[in-house]
């Protein structure tokens, strides 16, 4: 069992700079287009996602599983190949690497604290791990930075990805609003002209690290003062440090061991390809570390207000705990049985072709099937249901209201979705 979560285990947020970092989550004066924000895939309405199994970033219309996949020239050109994750908890300092794939963590491999797509190029003086995770949705091109041609920011980044932030920046910096609240929370800030990019980060990083933070949840006051939990959450937490083994990857405080594991979901969408692999595939953490052996194998995710985070999986496959439960037990028998329309995938007919392509790949199937790393295990449908009671008693009490919130208005004038 772990120990209680405390707010001594957490990155500090400075309140002026996490109040920027609100503002600036929902102002889409980041987006190459200025059509979309960070808000816009982790909405406070949907728990920090959007509750769609792969997102429709730059182009899309709307929020959350209304959400449009846009008209006309303006329509998405790609689905985003991944679900979104929500951010609960991610300012703990345990953290050390982020996203499905790992592509992100913790080193000093190139001199600025990290491991990252950005190399050497990530600036120096960004605060901790979701301050850096929080510039690269700005400059991927499906997420928020749009297409070549059409944007400065889009441009800059075919050129390298370092070249995007100083315009992101210098948009920030001239509007007044900013640029005051930025002199104000900044020691280093004399002007707006010194506003850049790891300033923005870290506003981002202060609020995001401050506004999902949870710990107030039946099963932190079970661990806290003992207080037992409903009988069918306590049944379901035995199972879940027993028979089930769920606690043999999701460990410890954030119910994550942050390694990678293969569990054969059902595949489907765009893929993540490489540039020398143009599948339709997504090989998980072997496109990050090029390593075979961790082909198909993707991050642990941290359970905590889980039941507030549907779909599951790094696809979003699974609609329910219910089923994701049901696919751990058994993950073959499941996928035998998984159809087209668990996916939440907003209507998009010039895509549709790609959607399932790589199902018709049998040798590609089979290989995605035989990287498994979890061994089946019986669970009778009433287990099944007291393992999904004691996840719902992961759901912190105030799951759904959050200290800040989502803001009406944001400094750029722009409308916030």
């Amino acid at each position: 069992m772990p120990k209680p979560l405390t707010l001594e285990q957490f990155h500090p947020s400075d309140p002026q700079k996490a109040r920027i970092g609100q503002l600036l989550f929902y102002d889409k004066i980041l987006s190459g287009n200025k059509n979309i924000s960070c808000g816009t895939c982790h909405h406070h309405d949907h728990g920090g996602g959007d509750g769609l199994s792969l997102g429709i970033g730059e182009g899309g219309i709307g929020v959350g599983p209304k959400r449009s996949a846009g008209t006309g020239e303006d329509r998405i050109r790609k689905r985003i190949p991944r679900n979104a994750p929500a951010f609960w908890n991610i300012g703990h300092k345990s953290i050390h690497t982020i996203f499905h794939d790992g592509r992100l963590s913790v080193s000093d491999i190139y001199g600025n604290g990290f491991n990252s797509p950005a190399e050497e190029w990530l600036p120096q003086g960004l605060d901790n791990i979701t301050a850096a995770q929080a510039l690269f949705p700005l400059t991927a091109q499906f997420e928020m930075a749009g297409n070549p041609k059409e944007n400065q920011v889009a441009g800059a980044v075919h050129d390298r990805i370092d070249a995007a932030w100083p315009i992101i920046a210098k948009r920030v910096r001239v509007i007044p609003e900013y640029a005051r609240l930025f002199e104000a929370a900044f020691d280093e800030v004399q002007t707006s002209k010194d506003i850049n990019i790891v300033h923005i980060g870290n506003a981002l990083g202060a609020f995001i690290n401050a506004e999902w933070q949870s710990m107030d949840s039946p099963f932190d006051t079970y661990l806290a003062s003992q207080t037992p939990l409903p009988q069918a959450a306590q049944r379901g937490m035995e199972l879940f440090y027993g028979k089930a083994n769920c606690a043999a990857c999701h460990s410890g405080p954030l119910f994550t061991d942050q390694n990678f594991h293969a569990l054969a979901l059902p595949a489907f969408g765009p893929g993540r390809t490489r540039r020398f692999d143009p599948m339709a595939r997504d090989v998980g953490r072997m496109g990050e570390s090029d390593a075979l052996e961790d082909a198909y194998r993707f991050r642990t995710p941290p359970l905590r207000n889980v039941a507030l985070t549907a779909p599951y999986g790094h696809n979003g496959a699974f609609p329910t705990l219910k089923s994701m439960i049901e696919h751990h037990a058994n993950p073959i028998a499941s996928k035998a049985k998984w159809t087209r329309d668990m996916a939440d995938l907003p209507s998009a007919p010039w895509l549709s072709a790609i959607d399932y392509v790589i199902q018709s790949d049998t040798r590609e199937m089979a290989r995605q099937n035989a990287a498994l790393d979890i061994k089946p295990v019986a669970l009778t449908n009433s287990e099944v249901a007291d393992l999904e009671t004691f996840l719902h008693s992961l759901t912190g009490k105030s799951g759904n209201a959050r200290p800040m919130g989502r803001p009406s208005t944001v400094p750029s004038g722009l409308p916030v979705d």
